[in-house]
């Protein structure tokens, strides 16, 4: 049994993350927040206060941190008695913070994957580059290491868990679909860290097909679905941390992520890329002064977090799986409807961030409770899909499958 948590970051995520691990801090006790600025914690802990989200009576303990210092977040975590570390600043930190908990013995539970600021799509598998390589290093010290436990990657990384060893005897293909029908009502904007939304799409598309990668250029192929609530929707193949590590640990010949675009974010995102505006690498100005381009632009976009009060409408995110059932074709979509008004009236928080922080909190109450506490680092699809699942229907991210019986909850 572990307790206490520590919550890195003060971004959107980390406000879902922060106002779920107060509505369980009976089971997850203290809760710490650290990021580079203490009055964003301290915000964030003050809407806990003001929301009354606290399941017992609590208080938040804010700090100032730099967490590519590896011996000062261990110093706090060692503070704080945290036994749990939950990672939700930006994905540049994933190796420092790691680290710090592998050398203190505490938990780790990320929701994306590390990437190094000076490349863009690196060559598959990704967390080969990083994660992997201290597998053993984990394992040695007897660490949980939960890795990319958001929503994609990480519940979708679960729905392909159940599907391949639940729904099918074979699966011939997994196609993640995920679909933004919201509005934030600004002329431009991320629903998350600008840095790393466009460092997504302005590289190859890796995809798993036929058991091999396949590289694309962004915006090549489109699909079109008529999914549930949300309608018919426009998608693009895109590359995605959760194909490489589903690749790897699950026998299934394709692999695909499909994200949906409006056609105003392509206009705007191509007009930025040709100009040069989304590179990494630092460009000099008349004056002389050395910037990065794509960081300019992150300054100038409304932070995601401020795009939380008026966002309107809902999220779609599932997966399509397709294989056979004793002998014949089966076809089957498993996925969440989120709301961004809801989300925003609980926790503070628009959708997108609410997806990704809810999972988060899920996978650090299975390593309290000891079911996840699996004293080595996995991806999600290699842990027990149905606790997990079954967590997430009751702390606001219901579970659905439709298949050939209809549309119902998925429950175990």
């Amino acid at each position: 049994m572990k307790k206490n948590v520590l919550v890195i970051g003060a971004g959107g995520v980390s406000q879902v993350v922060v106002h779920k691990c107060a509505q369980h801090n009976d089971v997850l006790g203290k809760i710490a927040i650290a990021s580079r600025k203490i009055e964003k914690c301290q915000a964030i802990a003050d809407s806990v206060v003001e929301k009354g989200n606290f399941k017992v009576p609590a208080t938040i303990d804010c700090f100032e941190v730099d967490v590519f210092d590896v011996e000062a977040t261990k110093a706090l975590i060692q503070k704080t008695q945290s036994q749990i570390v939950i990672n939700v600043g930006p994905s540049f930190v994933n190796m420092s913070v790691l680290q710090a908990c592998i050398e203190t013995g505490a938990a780790y539970i990320d929701t994306a994957m590390h990437e190094d600021p000076s490349k863009v799509c690196e060559t598959p598998p990704w967390y080969a580059n990083y994660e992997w390589k201290r597998r053993e290093l984990c394992k040695q010290h007897n660490i949980t290491a939960i890795l990319s436990a958001g929503f994609d990657p990480g519940v979708v990384n679960a729905y392909a868990a159940y599907a391949v060893n639940d729904e099918f005897d074979s699966v011939e293909s997994i196609d993640i679909i995920d679909i933004n029908a919201g509005s934030h009502g600004r002329y431009f904007a991320t629903n998350f860290d600008p840095e790393v939304n466009f460092r997504e799409f302005t590289g190859t598309v890796w995809s798993w097909q036929n058991s091999q990668w396949v590289s694309n250029k962004m915006f090549e192929i489109k699909r079109t679905d008529d999914l549930p609530i949300v309608g018919m929707q426009n998608s693009y193949l895109t590359g995605h941390e959760e194909l490489h590590s589903l690749s790897t640990h699950l026998n299934v010949p394709n692999i695909r992520f499909w994200m949906g675009f409006g056609d105003h974010y392509i206009n705007v995102f191509n007009v930025l890329k040709n100009l040069g505006l989304l590179s990494v690498h630092p460009v000099k100005t008349a004056e002389g002064l050395e910037v990065i381009p794509i960081k300019v632009v992150k300054a100038v976009l409304p932070d995601p977090a401020s795009l939380a009060p008026n966002y309107t409408g809902k999220t779609c995110i599932g997966n399509l799986v397709k294989g056979k059932k004793d002998g014949k074709d089966k076809e089957i979509f498993i996925y969440n409807v989120a709301d961004h008004k809801e989300a925003y009236e609980e926790v503070g928080s628009q959708g997108i961030s609410y997806t990704a922080g809810v999972p988060a909190v899920a996978a650090a109450l299975l390593i309290a409770t000891g079911e996840w506490d699996v004293g080595e680092m996995r991806n999600v699809e290699q842990l027990d899909p149905k606790p997990f699942l079954n967590l997430l229907n009751k702390i606001g991210l219901p579970n659905r499958i439709k298949d050939e019986q209809g549309d119902r909850e998925l429950a175990f």
